[in-house]
């Protein structure tokens, strides 16, 4: 017999115990019930993925689990927020027992590493599509946002750039000596929830990398009103993704590619003995508006825009 929805909800997602004090009430009633500790503000964000948009047909539903909770986790550590709870939505062209127990097994792993608690969603039938919505903590008044970067400020990021998007390169059929690396981080990113609580307090601005570095700091620099320069030399660039531009000549795959969701952050120079060892500078924030680029001495302007839905 097929599983109806409550049963799929019953025999796939209602198995984790309850991690995080702040959790009410969770999943078997019409809504979820959150406590939110005096002093905190509740973060809130949502993200949606579809089949041949967002991920391609035959993906191992075991990572897609992880990474669509994973990028909602990213999104709350660019805020600098600890993760409480996360509801879910699935629309489902048919039940497969054995494709939901291995998106499951994603999901909720990643979950419980975070003491996340999945306290509700839907189900529905139609074409695959899966979204999240996650919440998490910041202390008031201190989380982090895109509008306070400040001339003067350094840029970091809290690692390496390009690595997922030559995991889609890979996928597409590009031909690469070494891929598990790059394949992972396309697959299966991991959100950088540590570091975003190190920069409370530390940064100034911050914004998680989903739609490439080109078009993530951009939406820092137009909300905070300022410019910035890029040092080419400086950027955190794997062998595997130097190996890449050597072959293709490519060299503005990293500056555009998503899915890398590491952090892009500001911080004022007299601060930056606290940044964590595992970032890395890669230019100034400028009074001058726009993006710009050294390359090899040479500065130009960056005008390449990572992807963006409907253009």
């Amino acid at each position: 017999m097929a599983l109806s929805e409550f049963g799929l909800i019953q025999r796939f997602f209602t198995q984790q115990t309850v991690a995080n004090p702040s959790t009410r009430l969770g999943i078997g009633d019409d809504c979820a019930l959150l406590a939110i500790p005096e002093g905190y503000e509740l973060a809130v964000t949502t993200d949606t993925m579809v089949e041949n948009v967002h991920f391609f047909v035959g993906t191992d539903p075991r990572q897609l689990g992880h990474k669509l909770l994973a990028v909602n986790l990213s999104d709350l550590a660019s805020m600098g927020a600890n993760p409480i709870s996360a509801t879910l939505a699935l629309t489902l062209p048919n039940v497969d027992e054995r494709w939901l127990a291995a998106f499951a097994k994603g999901f909720l792993a990643l979950a419980k590493h975070y003491d996340v608690d999945l306290i509700g969603g839907d189900t529905t039938s139609g074409a695959l599509t899966l979204t999240v919505q996650a919440m998490g903590l910041v202390p008031s008044g201190k989380a982090l946002l895109r509008s306070a970067a400040k001339p003067g400020d350094f840029v970091y990021l809290s690692g390496n750039l390009g690595d997922a998007g030559l995991g889609l390169k890979i996928t597409q059929g590009y031909q690469c000596a070494d891929p598990k690396m790059a394949l992972a981080r396309f697959n299966a990113p991991l959100p950088r929830v540590e570091e975003g609580l190190v920069l409370r307090g530390l940064a100034h601005a911050c914004i998680d990398l989903s739609d490439g570095l080109a078009s993530d700091l951009g939406h820092i620099l137009e909300q905070s009103r300022v410019g910035a320069c890029i040092d080419w030399e400086a950027l955190p660039l794997s062998a595997e993704v130097l190996a890449y531009i050597n072959d293709t000549g490519d060299w503005h795959m990293p500056l555009v590619a998503g899915d890398d969701y590491e952090l892009c952050f500001t911080v004022s120079p007299q601060k930056s003995a606290w940044v964590p060892a595992s970032c890395r500078k890669i230019g100034v924030i400028e009074a001058t508006p726009g993006l710009r680029l050294n390359k090899s001495g040479a500065i130009q302007l960056l005008k390449a825009k990572g992807y963006e839905h409907f253009s």
